[in-house]
Formats: C-alpha cells, structure tokens, sequence
C-alpha cells in the first residue's frame, strides 16, 4: 500500500521550515499534503512556528506569545537555515515574502487556490499559556473556509488529549490525530481516543518496537508516522500499514514510491 506523503513543516530538509517558501518548495515537487505547528499570538493571530521561543529560527529573544503579529512579520525566519547565502554570488535573490513569518490563514489561502487536493495536518502545540484558545480560533478559522465539515482537507493533531477533545466538541466532522511521544502511553491512549482517530506514532518508537504500530492498526485506528526521511523508514512504514508518512524530504519520499 502506497502512504501519503506529508510535508513536515514544508520541504524542511532545503527550506527554512515553516515559511511559505518551504510549502511552495513541496506543492511544487508533489507533496500530498502539509502538516504545520500553530501558536497564538499576543495579538490573537495563528501563525505557524514550532518553537515557544524565537531563538532557534529567528535568532533572536522572546516568545510568540507576548509578540504581536506585527512584531513577527518584521523578522527573518529563514536566515538561520542557510547563515552564508549572503556570500553565495551565485545564489537567487531571495523573496523576502517567502521568509518571513507565515499565518495559517495565508497557508490555508494557499492550499485552497492550489490546482489539486491538498491535504492539511495542523498541530496545536501545549502547553501554552493560551490554553483551549488556541483550538477555539482554530476551529472558527476553519469554518470560515467550511472546512469544519465531512470531506474537509484539514485534520488536527496534538500530543494532547484534552485539545482534541475541544476540536471534537467544536467540530465533530473534523478528523483527528492522537500523537504519541512513547509507546508506553499508547496503554492509555487506546482506552479514551475516539474510535474514528487517527494515531500518530515518532518514527523512534516503530524502530525499536514494530508491534506497537501493530496493535495501533489492529485496534482499528489509521496509523499516521512521523518524522520519516529515509528509505529504510518509509520501507518499515509500508510493511506496517501506515497509511501516512509526515517528511522533512518529501520530493525524496515521492521518488522512492515512483521507483
């Protein structure tokens, strides 16, 4: 069985993660679907960023909570990923639009103009010090798309179970996606998911105990596998019955499922 093939936070293996620039760079080479981390500003925006903190990917301090969006849009989020394309005289000039932060909303835009189906996997990330906000606006950014219905492009991930919950309260037609950290958790887990979620095993944790995907999908749930970028990954995948795989390299992923 051929799984889907999702990018991770954009082709992130080339891209500065997160940026338009990174999604483009995967729509272009075949991606099926996105996936993105969502954080609520100060100013009550999403945007899509993994990090609490701006450190790693915008080199500089503070937390995308107590920013507005004004404040992120001034910044560089791609620089870090390539520090010496400045000195490269050879290199494009850069389009600083595909840089800088990216809303949901403008990703969602992007998806829903493209020219063939395409697939959303959002992570709402916890703790935050927003709490159950953050799948709130959430669910009325996909109404305003009508994407809260059956047949929607759109599923919502988190390693929590309590912010899936809100989505279904909010939107019971919107598919959901139980990540799991540990295997260990997955005793638990399996006892109060819904019986129409999706699990989310790490790829780590397949590695080391290829049952435990199998009892996922003896329990009757799909099995959605993060982060693969390998042949030897995605070939342990296949033979699980996973039905997608979330890659920092999907162009590679779709060419190893071409050959």
């Amino acid at each position: 069985m051929r799984p889907q093939v999702v990018a991770h936070r954009g082709a992130s293996h080339e891209r500065a993660e997160h940026t338009l620039g990174a999604y483009l760079a995967a729509l272009d080479t075949g991606a099926e679907g996105l996936e993105c981390d969502v954080r609520l500003t100060a100013d009550g925006h999403l945007v899509c960023v993994h990090d609490r903190d701006l450190r790693r990917t915008a080199s500089r301090k503070g937390a995308i909570s107590t920013l507005d969006l004004a404040d992120l849009s001034e910044l560089d989020f791609a620089s870090w990923k390539n520090p010496w394309s400045e000195l490269d005289d050879e290199a494009p000039d850069r389009d600083e639009e595909l840089d800088r932060v990216l809303t949901l909303r403008k990703l969602l835009e992007t998806v829903a103009d493209y020219d063939r189906r395409i697939e959303v996997a959002i992570e709402t990330k916890h703790p935050t010090r927003y709490g159950g906000l953050v799948e709130k606006r959430l669910v009325e950014m996909l109404r305003d798309f009508g994407w809260d219905r059956p047949g929607s492009p759109v599923r919502v991930m988190s390693f929590s179970f309590t912010a899936l919950q809100r989505v279904e309260r909010m939107a019971p037609d919107v598919q959901l996606v139980q990540l799991v950290e540990h295997a260990v958790s997955w005793r638990m887990l399996r006892r109060v998911i819904g019986k129409d979620w999706i699990v989310g095993p790490g790829i780590d944790e397949l590695r080391e105990s290829p049952r435990f995907a199998r009892r996922i999908a003896g329990s009757g749930h799909d099995v959605h596998v993060w982060t693969v970028n390998t042949a030897e990954d995605l070939e342990l995948c296949r033979s699980l019955g996973v039905k997608a795989v979330i890659s920092d390299r999907p162009a590679y992923m779709l060419e190893l499922l071409d050959q």
